[in-house]
């Protein structure tokens, strides 16, 4: 999200200083991995799909920007049994914005992309426009254009904090500060040690993905194999095919639901790890139940109702607060830069935000 708002508010004109505790693309918080998914039919609620369609858009614009291919559409595959979240909330965003889809049963999911196994009594929605970003690409191709804008983008500068002052925000860092009329904070699941008072709105997770071995490769190929997202008994699953390194990856929602420090999150992955994966490998896809080739460990930051938070501090009207999206929000980082760019030069947005706003939980202030 940092990276995004850099680039968009640059765009505009806008004196940015961006600062990033790490480097552009790093593995220790939530937007790295090589792929990520990007839906159009989204069963968490319509009304992320009008920010999801500019997102598609300036995706395509970024590319263009950049030189570099960032987005690869696959169809995307939501599944589960009728009733599930996953299969009902994907079926009304394609309802509610005549979005293109086909309903497929098992069988039918099965004989059309041969690396499925679903059982009998499974459902799925297909959605051709769903596909996967690769993040580390779309972080660097955001920060370079950034810079090349005029963007003042600072690696290795942690930040200690910040306070008001009669012009508008003083960040600390550890070799002196930085005065702005504005802070746009995207931390992720760092926000909660300078926001202290959203803490309780913010619960950092350890997520694991595993890529597993394959026996026929032509089945998870890119062109064959949809991304997915699949409601089980085992879980909430979500998956892609296999690309760039060899295997099939593979994800479950909240992994093994462990609250984290981000600064003290265990990076490697057990045998627990990898069982909580093969779960669902060994029963619902055909041949992808080798060994596990590669894993990555990363970081979700759940709100209570999982929705974003994108909203100015109600004690400090200066501070626009982008963050927590509780694992999926990587997709929408480039219209949220858009989102970032006209809330803090203009004062408003055409974009609806309504779902994202502070005011919708109650949670102490200083």
């Amino acid at each position: 999200m940092g990276s995004a708002a850099a680039y968009h508010l640059a765009k505009r004109g806008a004196s940015v200083v961006a600062l990033e505790q790490h480097a552009p693309g790093h593995d220790l918080g939530s937007s790295h991995g090589l792929t990520r998914i990007i839906r159009l039919a989204y069963f968490e609620h319509p009304s992320y799909v009008p920010l999801l369609r500019r997102a598609f858009a300036l995706w395509r614009e970024l590319e263009e920007e950049s030189g570099e291919r960032l987005l690869h559409v696959t169809g995307a595959i939501d599944a589960g049994t009728p009733g599930s979240r996953v299969l009902e909330g994907s079926l009304e965003s394609c309802r509610v914005h005549g979005l293109r889809h086909e309903v497929l049963e098992a069988v039918e999911v099965n004989e059309r992309f041969p690396g499925f196994n679903l059982p009998v009594g499974f459902r799925a929605v297909f959605q051709p426009d769903g596909g996967f970003l690769e993040p580390e690409k779309c972080i660097r191709a955001h920060a370079s254009l950034a810079r090349k804008l005029g963007a003042e983008m600072r690696t290795g500068a942690h930040a200690r904090g910040w306070t008001r002052d009669t012009n508008g925000v003083v960040v600390q860092l550890e070799d002196g500060v930085i005065r702005a009329r504005q802070l746009v904070m995207c931390a992720g699941a760092w926000t909660s040690k300078l926001l202290p008072s959203l803490a309780p709105l913010l619960r950092p997770e350890r997520q694991v993905v595993g890529w597993f071995g394959i026996e026929d490769r032509n089945a998870f190929v890119h062109g064959r194999f949809p991304v997915f997202v699949m409601t089980t008994p085992e879980g909430h699953f979500y998956g892609f095919p296999e690309f760039d390194v060899p295997g099939f990856k593979i994800g479950k929602y909240h992994h093994r639901s462990e609250l984290v420090d981000p600064d003290q999150v265990r990076r490697a992955v057990d045998a627990t790890d990898e069982a909580v994966l093969r779960s669902c490998v060994g029963s619902y896809f055909r041949g992808a139940n080798g060994p596990m080739v590669r894993s990555s460990t990363c970081l979700f930051t759940n709100t209570p109702d999982e929705h974003f938070i994108i909203d100015r501090l109600p004690d400090a009207p200066e501070v626009l607060v982008i963050s927590a999206c509780s694992g999926h929000g990587f997709k929408f980082c480039s219209v949220i830069g858009e989102v970032v760019a006209d809330l803090t030069q203009e004062g408003s947005t055409k974009h609806d935000l309504g779902l994202f706003r502070l005011g919708r939980f109650s949670y102490p202030r200083p």
